[in-house]
């Protein structure tokens, strides 16, 4: 991978600390503790939403192989993760195409994609599932999401959990346009950015929610030549990973990078971006000020202590943190495509038009 700087700026500061090729998970930084990108190419569906091919050659209940361009991960009809609990962090999943179907211990339930944005907080524990049905009998059901992991601090890790739905007509965006009209559009999922709309709220116990964690996830979309100044973090201890997976090339202040790769840049300062190539790029911005405090992780439990995460299991194993309501562990929500969110301890579906409308 290159990653060059012109000579004339050797001796200047260069944005890029370390960079890193992009895998089936991407490396992090604290307070992020996980960030996965799944691109699967999934075949017309079934009658009972799953893949209309045979499956039996599949690791089924394990099949991460990619295979075709697809896998059922831990699905055993319907592609997806059946119910699984989690403890102490927050999962926040970006839908870029294809449709999700969420299930969990609270009585919750949504459908959600094309640009939405679900974000969980586990909190004290939740179980949940994230199925992905594949409605389309008669064409590909292409699925593509980010999932990532945020962590919480300790103060936070038993709060009661949370569940909210960020739907795409209501993300606020940043069109902006260089010397050119080269157009940037940069997605603001969370985290204030100068001259955009004020981002949505994440939830109340949330790292992003509070004002020295400088939290950002955004998205950008640069058109061929197009230039836009990622601005400096807010924090003088902040964190930020710039991920380059859409396009040919991509200019960082002076350095060029030729490959999709996970970028660690200096978030103190202001750096220009440039897509140099022929094609449009894309980049994942994930930003926050370190939590700084130990981290013990198993499996889906991450706490500060091994003591943490054994009265964690021990207390799932007792509690199944509230139980499933859910007469399958792997739920889905009907054959309409459409969009929905159901809260705990609702009877009413939020629809985003409906959302949007009383925003």
């Amino acid at each position: 991978m290159s990653s060059s700087t012109p000579a004339a700026a050797t001796t200047a500061l260069v944005p890029i600390v370390r960079a890193q090729l992009l895998g089936p998970q991407w490396p992090t930084l604290d307070p992020f503790l996980f960030c996965a990108h799944h691109d699967d190419a999934y075949p017309a569906g079934n009658a009972a939403f799953g893949p209309a091919v045979p499956i039996e050659d599949r690791q089924i209940g394990s099949d991460f192989s990619g295979k075709d361009g697809w896998s059922m991960y831990h699905g055993d009809t319907v592609p997806g993760f059946p119910g699984h609990p989690h403890r102490g962090f927050e999962t926040v999943t970006l839908v870029r195409k294809g449709l999700i179907d969420h299930s969990d211990s609270l009585g919750a339930a949504a459908r959600f994609g094309g640009g939405d944005v679900q974000w969980v907080t586990a909190g004290k524990g939740i179980v949940h599932s994230e199925m992905f049905p594949l409605l389309n009998a008669t064409e590909p059901n292409p699925l593509e999401l980010f999932q990532i992991w945020l962590n919480l601090p300790a103060r936070n890790k038993m709060v009661e959990p949370h569940f909210t739905m960020l739907w795409d007509e209501r993300i606020p965006r940043l069109v902006h346009h260089d010397a050119a009209g080269r157009a940037t559009t940069v997605t603001v999922v969370a985290g204030a950015l100068p001259g955009a709309p004020d981002p949505l709220s994440p939830p109340p116990e949330s790292w992003a929610s509070q004002p020295e964690g400088d939290v950002a996830i955004w998205t950008l979309h640069l058109e061929p030549g197009a230039q836009w100044t990622l601005p400096a973090a807010k924090g003088e201890t902040t964190q930020r990973m710039l991920y380059f997976f859409v396009g040919d090339s991509l200019r960082v202040g002076p350095q060029d990078v030729d490959r999709h790769a996970a970028l660690q840049v200096r978030a103190t300062e202001d750096w220009t971006l440039t897509n140099t190539g022929p094609t449009a790029v894309e980049c994942l911005v994930l930003q926050g000020r370190p939590i700084g405090e130990p981290v013990a992780q198993y499996g889906p439990f991450v706490m500060n202590t091994q003591a943490e995460i054994m009265q964690a299991m021990n207390d799932y194993r007792r509690t199944q943190f509230g139980g499933w309501p859910w007469a399958q562990q792997d739920p889905v929500h009907g054959t309409e495509a459409r969009r929905f969110a159901r809260y705990p301890g609702q009877a009413e579906e939020e629809r985003p038009a409906e959302a949007t409308a009383g925003a």
